[in-house]
């Protein structure tokens, strides 16, 4: 099993004629992503990649090919309309490629795809990879290994850093998602580790993080009151300079508890053990699955697991 993507899953490509969107598109179709159609406003008719449909909007494509998922490639300025388009359709998953999308526009799309009952992976984001079944987004399909590590990310190149230590560390992953590094996303962390927490394919989870926001010490939280599945992090930014956004439009420090070096020492004190290089990140995994103690109701019980096996 994975979570939020598999083998079943059922793809289309809004913006699928662009040029990133017709790439990447072809990328997905060589990992063997069951891609189904594509939209394009004014292209409806058309077939790209083969015999891969294009449509003009959203609802037609989604009825005319039963899928479920939608990955977004179109240009910031267009960006709104296509979240809007496709929160009127009854997909359970919409990834945004897309990054440089006001926020305000993010926050009514947003609100539209919850209202409506679709997830919403990103913006600003490099998608969700669940390896040998199902890519979404713009991941390097080469570093992936099936396994049993859920990997987490706000950033898309850290993230290819950890898949590929751990994948020659003979840890293979059961989903990569990259949340994406702006301010306003549509999930986050904790919406995550409950996904992870529930899947059977899934025996821990590194999450990366950096500076700016709240969100790895509402996980740090989520994990010390609710995981019986360990987790090791990696936080970027230790040298970033105070009131300097490094990188992303959310990592800006915007008090004490969002430096890298606090968030480090609240997720320790949560019981996640920290790697300060990538290189660590295996080893810690190791170590973490033989000491994680598992947090019940008024008490704490030493788990007794197995090793994470290569």
């Amino acid at each position: 099993m994975s979570i939020l993507v598999n083998r079943d899953t059922r793809v289309i490509v809004q913006g699928i004629t662009g040029r990133d969107g017709s790439f990447h598109t072809g990328k997905m179709l060589e990992y063997g992503t069951n891609v189904v159609g594509g939209v394009t406003p004014g292209k409806g008719g058309e077939t790209v990649h083969g015999d891969i449909p294009v449509f003009d909007t959203v609802r037609e494509a989604v009825e005319q090919t039963g899928a479920d998922a939608s990955v977004i490639f179109v240009p910031a300025r267009f960006a709104k309309q296509a979240l809007l388009e496709a929160s009127t359709a009854p997909l359970k998953l919409v990834v945004c490629i897309t990054e440089g999308i006001p926020t305000l526009d993010v926050v009514e799309a947003r609100e539209a795809l919850i209202a409506n009952g679709t997830r919403l992976i990103g913006p600003n984001c490099p998608g969700v990879t669940s390896p040998g079944a199902c890519k979404l987004g713009i991941m390097p399909s080469q570093i992936f290994k099936p396994g049993k590590i859920g990997v987490m990310s706000r950033s898309g190149t850290l993230t290819y850093e950890i898949v590929s230590t751990l994948s020659a560390a003979g840890l293979g992953q059961s989903t990569c998602v990259g949340i994406g590094g702006d301010p306003v996303i549509g999930t986050r962390y904790v919406d995550l580790l409950s996904e992870f927490e529930a899947d059977p394919n899934t025996e821990a989870i590194v999450m990366v993080g950096e500076i700016g926001g709240q969100d790895e010490i509402a996980a740090a939280e989520f994990f010390r009151q609710r995981m019986t599945k360990p987790i090791v992090a990696f936080i970027a930014g230790l040298t970033a300079p105070a009131g300097k956004r490094m990188g992303h439009a959310g990592a800006l420090v915007g008090g004490e508890d969002e430096t890298a070096a606090s968030k480090i020492a609240k997720l320790e004190a949560a019981g996640i053990p920290v790697a300060r290089l990538i290189s660590e990140v295996p080893h810690l995994l190791s170590l973490a699955e033989k000491t994680l103690v598992v947090k019940v109701p008024h008490r704490r019980v030493a788990a007794q697991r197995a090793t994470i096996a290569p």
